[in-house]
């Protein structure tokens, strides 16, 4: 059966492809939270590497969308993300549900997601559990723990180079009080439910991964 909707997705348009391939599999998904500068897309790399995930990073999707030319969402996404605050959850979901559909249309076998820097509030999460109920897994929640001095410096460090109009200071410490006030209680909420995997992301990037391999090695 699975095989024979293989043929059939090769032979349709993408739209109806990407029908056929979510009626056969869900995407299974590790979302990936922590503070801004908390190392996650360099981990999320090092993850796609050794287990095969693909990396979905929620900022880069919203600010990929940003500078697409003729989006309808182009400078309401610009205004959220440079005063710090989080873009409204229809927007982001209806991206990485995109997202996840073309990479699967085009490769039935690449249903595990890493989703980086989602859910990033209750609105995110409601509207996750809303759009997304019976139509995608969530395995745990990857969450990278450091310190906001440590996160600041890093964020100012990669300023210097990423171009992103985000990686000042004033905006970096509004984001880092977004985080605690909006991120943290969604992270508290998965470790009540035993649904979140904790590392210590101060250390060194190779530090880090090892007890990420742990994680990943033990949940398969």
């Amino acid at each position: 059966m699975f095989f024979r909707v293989l043929g059939a997705v090769s032979r349709c348009p993408l739209h109806v492809a990407r029908s056929l391939v979510c009626s056969v599999m869900k995407p299974l998904v590790v979302f990936v939270l922590g503070g801004p500068g908390a190392g996650k897309g360099t981990q999320c790399e090092l993850i796609v590497q050794k287990y095969g995930y693909t990396h979905l990073s929620a900022g880069d999707l919203l600010r990929d969308e940003r500078k697409r030319p003729g989006s309808q969402y182009g400078e309401l996404i610009e205004s959220y993300i440079t005063d710090g605050k989080i873009v409204p959850v229809e927007i982001t979901i209806s991206l990485l549900q995109r997202a996840m559909e073309q990479i699967m249309a085009a490769n039935a076998e690449k249903n595990k997601f890493l989703i980086d820097g989602f859910p990033r509030n209750e609105d995110n999460l409601q509207g996750w559990d809303r759009t997304m109920d019976g139509k995608a897994d969530v395995s745990f929640v990857l969450f990278f723990d450091c310190d906001n001095e440590t996160c600041i410096s890093r964020c100012l460090e990669r300023g210097k180079s990423s171009g992103r109009s985000d990686d000042n200071r004033e905006s970096l410490e509004k984001r880092i009080q977004t985080y605690l006030q909006s991120t943290r209680p969604i992270i508290a909420l998965y470790e009540q439910k035993g649904k979140a995997r904790k590392v210590d992301a101060s250390k060194s990037v190779d530090q880090v991964f090892s007890k990420v391999q742990e994680i990943f090695d033990r949940e398969g």
